[in-house]
């Protein structure tokens, strides 16, 4: 009895510390890419850089993350989650110090490798991250990863708030971003160690009814609404964090201190929404909840590129950040909810995900080249309002599916 429970009280604190340790990796990267969006108005004036250049500069993050996404399901499949997991945050550690001696040595090149290396450990890393995550929520049998993104977003509030204060005390962007990496670090040293060996790991002879499987998830018509709704959402985040600051400059008429200070309300609404997301969920269920962000998001994408008036842009930050905030991971456990392939299906989902919120927002620098940056915010407005009827469509398909399950 006694050896009973030491064993349930060790396995509780192992969970916990596992907790943990995902919460600090959803962390880093959001310190990182807050560190980096709040000072993209002084990087790009370091660099002299147009925005059609700016948008070049931002495809080595494309890059970086295509290539993490691409490579990890098999990396994954082949050593398990952990060792691709300490190889995507390790990257984004030495990413930071990258961008910021490129900054500050004014070289487009030099910043470009270090948001493509950024990119590849995002990429790559948070994929296997969101596995685990749904592999805690199958083990305790509760919600984890609306918290456990909710960390991302509390780290992008601490690197906008930093980033803040550091952008109007003219604190230099190269000397910043390279204690960002330090702080990253230490953090990456706490958890990886508790990152258990083996998830997601499969052996070699299972490799390819793995593929097999995968290639059926496509057919999925559930799976394919998910697949659009977290497509659009990871857009619309994604957005924000690559233009927010400069939509706020450009198109509304903030300095460059005042457009850092909106991101972090931004990112402040993202941090509320996640971490009080989980009461919602509960009470009105997936399809209510992705529904509605879809609704919010919609409404304040368009207040800010149709209402002039920095009060109006200000609110409609808010909504947008509160709309953005649960698709993610809202999305992905909706993926994970099933006995068949669940891992395969949160590894799609999530890839379709960080595809959106990695590569889609540099393309948007083109359109923002030609039409304006309010104008080309556009697309993300178009795609979340139809991620909030493919919301409707797959409540629809959930509750057939629990009626079919009654009758038989």
């Amino acid at each position: 009895m006694c050896s009973r429970t030491r064993s349930e009280g060790t396995t509780i604190i192992t969970i916990r510390l596992r907790r943990l340790a995902l919460a600090a990796l959803f962390l880093v990267p959001g310190i990182g890419i807050a560190s980096w969006v709040t000072r993209t108005p002084d990087i790009r004036d370091l660099l002299g850089a147009s925005t059609l250049e700016m948008g070049l500069v931002l495809f080595g993050l494309s890059l970086g993350s295509m290539l993490g996404i691409l490579v990890s399901g098999l990396l994954v499949a082949r050593f398990g989650a952990r060792p691709v997991i300490a190889a995507g945050a390790s990257t984004i550690v030495i990413s930071m110090p990258t961008i910021g001696v490129g900054a500050g040595l004014g070289e487009p090149f030099l910043v470009a490798v270090g948001l493509f290396l950024f990119g590849a450990g995002m990429g790559g890393g948070e994929v296997v991250l969101n596995v685990e995550g749904a592999d805690v929520e199958r083990l305790t049998g509760r919600s984890f990863l609306p918290q456990m993104h909710g960390f991302f977003s509390l780290g992008t509030v601490i690197g906008a708030l930093i980033g803040m204060f550091a952008t109007a005390s003219a604190f230099p962007v190269q000397l910043h971003l390279i204690l960002v990496g330090v702080v990253a670090l230490l953090a990456v040293i706490f958890s990886v160690p508790r990152i258990p060996a083996g998830t997601g790991r499969v052996e070699r002879t299972a490799s390819g009814a793995v593929r097999r499987s995968n290639t059926h998830l496509w057919r999925d018509p559930t799976l394919l609404l998910i697949g659009v709704i977290i497509l659009a959402m990871a857009l619309a985040e994604g957005t924000a964090n690559d233009w927010l600051p400069l939509v706020m400059v450009d198109g509304h008429g903030f300095d460059a201190a005042s457009g850092s200070a909106i991101y972090a309300v931004f990112a402040a609404a993202m941090t509320t929404g996640r971490f009080i997301g989980a009461w919602f969920i509960d009470r009105f269920g997936r399809a209510v909840v992705l529904c509605a962000s879809g609704v919010f998001a919609t409404i304040g994408l368009a207040i800010i590129i149709f209402v002039d008036g920095q009060a109006a842009a200000t609110a409609a930050v808010i909504l947008w950040g509160l709309g953005a905030s649960l698709g993610f991971p809202v999305a992905i456990s909706a993926a994970g909810d099933s006995e068949v392939d669940s891992a395969a299906r949160v590894s799609l989902v999530a890839t379709l995900g960080y595809v959106a919120f990695l590569v889609g927002p540099p393309a948007l620098g083109f359109a923002g080249d030609e039409f304006g940056l309010r104008a080309a915010l556009i697309i993300p407005l178009v795609l979340v309002a139809l991620a909030a009827v493919a919301a409707v469509a797959y409540g629809r398909r959930m509750r057939g599916a629990v009626e079919v399950e009654r009758v038989a």
